[in-house]
């Protein structure tokens, strides 16, 4: 699977290196058997920002992306549309990724994260809750009974889910482990919150990339059959 997602990475146009961040030896040594560069790090990090933090620390790219190390089937194109603001706008400190929700079952779901920006496509808030909360939808047949009748269609709000994708200026990146940790961040336990809780900007690229971790057994199932699939909409025939 690391393999799988080292390669993928590797095809974004923009990225000039990629490299394997771990604090487990059997992770380091898988990576070093397919060649790929990894370092190790220290074992105390409390988030995986603070991972990539040291490495970039080493390092003297301007962009640093974040990849999690389970999503074999990660887009490389969805990782270019990320750094792409960055490289247009110099005061953007950070940016990450967002797919409209088209599961209603994944708006209630609090292991789905939320994301809403504002018009300028900077996020306003991360949420295991739903947000926008649909206020209206309480009131539910009600009021689609007296639209119907003036000939007017309900306006469903538009739901999206956060992809844990993120690209940060180095110098930003580098301070990232040393801002305060807010009540908001605390409370939804997300890292992302601690940045605009201090007042950073994050700015927010829609995908249609479908973000599928690989967190348990049956997530790896899942995954398998979706890589087969894929293998086989391209292979020929015989």
């Amino acid at each position: 699977m690391l393999q799988h997602v080292y390669e993928r990475v590797s095809l974004a146009r923009y990225l000039t290196n990629v490299i394997i961040a771990t604090d487990d030896q059997r992770i380091y040594e898988e990576a070093r058997d397919f060649g790929a560069p990894v370092r190790m790090t220290s074992p105390d990090h409390l988030s995986g920002t603070d991972r990539v933090a040291e490495v970039a620390s080493a390092d003297t790219a301007e962009l640093v992306v974040n990849v999690q190390g389970d999503e074999p089937l990660i887009d490389p194109g969805a990782i270019d549309a990320a750094i792409l603001p960055l490289l247009d706008e110099p005061s953007i400190p950070m940016g990450t990724l967002k797919k409209r929700i088209e599961d209603p079952c994944e708006v209630d779901d609090p292991n789905v994260v939320k994301v809403v920006t504002d018009r300028f496509e900077n996020a306003i808030y991360f949420s295991r809750a739903t947000i926008p909360y649909p206020r209206d939808k309480a009131e539910g047949k009600a009021k689609d009974k007296r639209q119907k009748a003036k000939g007017k269609s309900g306006d469903e709000p538009v739901h999206y889910k956060h992809i844990g994708l993120y690209v940060y200026r180095r110098d930003f990146l580098l301070r990232y482990p040393e801002l305060p940790v807010g009540p908001l961040e605390r409370a939804e336990r997300l890292e992302q919150l601690r940045a605009l809780e201090n007042g950073h900007k994050i700015r927010v690229v829609e995908t249609e990339y479908e973000s599928v971790g690989v967190d348990t057994p049956e997530d790896l199932e899942k995954v398998t059959k979706l890589f087969e699939a894929s293998l086989a909409g391209v292979m020929p025939n015989g």
